[in-house]
């Protein structure tokens, strides 16, 4: 199968790793690169001679690109993928999908109507951790699924991110950062949701970043930083889900989900292969289980690889937009009940994609 060119708009932070491996699958070729700031996406070019930085416009001009993979900042991401499906190219963007559930629902018809596709991220629930994890449920392994959990927990992105202002600002905030992973997670595992309850509060109104070069500016708090509630599903289960930026430290799974037969332990949705236990009916301790799936190591970008190796075998890709958009959904449902006191009955739905191939060549890194 002949490699699909794809073209990659923003080379910020999150564009290394995706750059490092979209470079080596055999999937795709990486032909050009553009930024706002043209001496960024140079700096790509400096680091792998064969990927042309260009201006957006020119990128979108250009019709040997069939994909365009979109790694701007989230208030960015709608604007952005639509000028692609204007442009007749598929898309796949880094989540959210869209700033709003809304926007969300009209690039899916807007993809529709172009006859192009739409993939999001994350893709980890590719990764042999969460594949290990779907496959142990679908053989039975805990029998009917009734039940999960889901935390993530942080001080804040201040500490760290060298520019972590829109963490802060709409668009951003634990749920619409992290929230995608350990949803996207959950509807891969578990299926579709119906609907949401939550709260949400906004602990420190201000916060003062700490890490380089901004160290000392002053960050006004525009979001909940900490969200919780519960997500019914389609198939019965019932999850307990909290994100937050303001815990200084926790003792808690990131996801287990518990079934009639057993418990099952969810590795970290932010990784690609941490350790999947299992705890069964009638024994006392948790056991590891191996991998039965490949890509244990940091694969972002695989789902841009399965989209092209689908798009070329006519077949759907799994980290797909009618996914990401559900989920979105999800995540802003969590707000929405805590502002109207009331449980959010969700109107969208998707399908859970299909495990990824255990031998495809298509997937293999060079």
């Amino acid at each position: 199968m002949q490699p699909i060119k794809i073209g990659v708009v923003g080379c910020g932070v999150i564009s290394g790793i995706y750059f490092h491996n979209l470079t080596r699958f055999e999937a795709v070729e990486v032909a050009c690169c553009s930024d706002l700031y043209p001496e960024i996406s140079r700096g790509v070019v400096d680091k792998y001679p064969f990927v042309k930085a260009v201006t957006t416009e020119q990128l979108l001009a250009d019709a040997s690109i069939k994909i365009m993979v979109n790694l701007t900042q989230p208030q960015y991401h709608f604007e952005v993928m639509k000028a692609g499906i204007a442009a007749g190219k598929h898309v796949y963007g880094e989540k959210p999908l869209s700033v709003s559930f809304e926007d969300s629902v009209q690039m899916l018809r807007l993809a529709d109507e172009a006859s192009v596709r739409v993939g999001c991220a994350p893709d980890t629930f590719l990764g042999a951790g969460i594949q290990t994890c779907r496959e142990l449920i679908d053989s039975g392994a805990i029998g009917t699924p009734i039940g999960a959990t889901a935390f993530f927990t942080t001080p804040g992105h201040e500490r760290w991110h060298p520019s972590p202002e829109f963490y802060y600002k709409v668009g951003g905030g634990p749920m619409l950062d992290m929230g995608p992973y350990y949803l996207t997670a959950l509807v891969y595992l578990l299926g579709p949701a119906k609907s949401v309850s939550g709260s949400a509060r906004i602990t420190y109104p201000r916060r003062t970043i700490t890490s380089k070069p901004k160290n000392g500016t002053i960050i006004d708090v525009e979001i909940p930083t900490h969200v919780t509630g519960t997500v019914d599903f389609k198939n019965g289960a019932i999850a307990n889900v909290m994100t937050s930026f303001d815990v200084w430290g926790a003792q808690l799974p990131f996801i287990e989900v518990y079934g009639s037969e057993g418990s099952l332990s969810v590795p970290n949705p932010n990784n690609f292969g941490d350790p999947v236990r299992i705890l069964t009916s009638g024994k006392q301790d948790w056991v590891d289980v191996p991998y039965s799936r490949p890509f244990t190591e940091n694969s972002r970008g695989l789902g841009v690889a399965d989209m092209a190796s689908s798009i070329a075998l006519g077949e759907p890709h799994r980290a797909n937009g009618v996914m990401a958009s559900h989920v979105l959904e999800i995540l802003h449902a969590f707000g929405r009940s805590s502002d109207s006191g009331k449980r959010i009955e969700l109107t969208s739905t998707c399908s859970r994609p299909d495990p990824l191939p255990v031998d495809s060549l298509d997937y293999r890194m060079d």
